[in-house]
């Protein structure tokens, strides 16, 4: 049997699902995000939400992770988190940083990049008392990014401030909202042949300014 590593270099995969053009795309990139956004969601994908998010610590080191989208409008794309975690410290130094979704059934990957500011405390207030009961005592329970000694600190952690709090946690004060308030997109198709369709728009003088990348 062969090792994974062996074979990697002999996997394929030939995209012919769909394409991507000027004419039938979208001239603002929020609604083309929301068009494909909506296919996502309809096709029944595994967590059409999920987003990778990139940020650049004082450091200079880059980091990913995992996040969930949880609103999105004219002034860019909102999630939540600990804002004493690593990816909060790293935005509280350098605020600007990158998303990326990527739905492989469809054969597309969306970029954004931009500026990131905080949303507005009752705004975070709202989403937060909208959480199941059990996530808005994990945002208390958790010192996220930290290191512990085991499981046990969460689950003690947990268990006291459920007592605490009862049914009605208030939201912690190290926990919010982003908000990415993108100055670039990047809309990706796989085509046949590796000849991919890449729509880039990019923020010039107030407008959007749409062009085609080669792949």
């Amino acid at each position: 049997m062969s090792s994974p590593n062996e074979s990697l270099a002999a996997l394929r995969k030939s995209y012919e699902r769909a394409e991507l053009d000027e004419i039938s795309s979208a001239d603002d990139p929020l609604k083309q995000f929301e068009r494909w956004l909506a296919e996502a969601i309809d096709a029944k994908l595994p967590e059409p939400n999920a987003m990778t998010l990139a940020t650049v610590g004082g450091d200079l080191r880059p980091s990913t992770r995992i996040v969930l989208i949880k609103g999105y409008d004219e002034r860019g794309i909102v999630w939540y988190t600990n804002y004493q975690s690593r990816k909060g410290q790293d935005l509280a130094g350098n605020p600007f940083a990158a998303l990326q979704f990527h739905w492989v059934e469809l054969e597309r990957v969306v970029r954004i990049e931009g500026r990131v500011e905080r949303v507005s405390d009752v705004e975070s207030d709202a989403y937060f008392a909208s959480r199941p009961l059990d996530s808005r005592i994990g945002a208390w329970a958790s010192p996220q990014s930290e290191v512990i000694s085991g499981r046990d600190v969460l689950v003690k952690n947990a268990a006291v401030y459920a007592a605490r709090h009862l049914l009605s946690p208030p939201r912690p004060p190290h926990w919010g909202g982003f908000r990415l308030v993108p100055d670039r997109w990047e809309f990706w198709q796989g085509r046949r042949s590796r000849l991919h369709d890449r729509l880039r728009y990019r923020l010039e003088g107030g407008d959007w300014l749409r062009e085609r990348l080669a792949p």
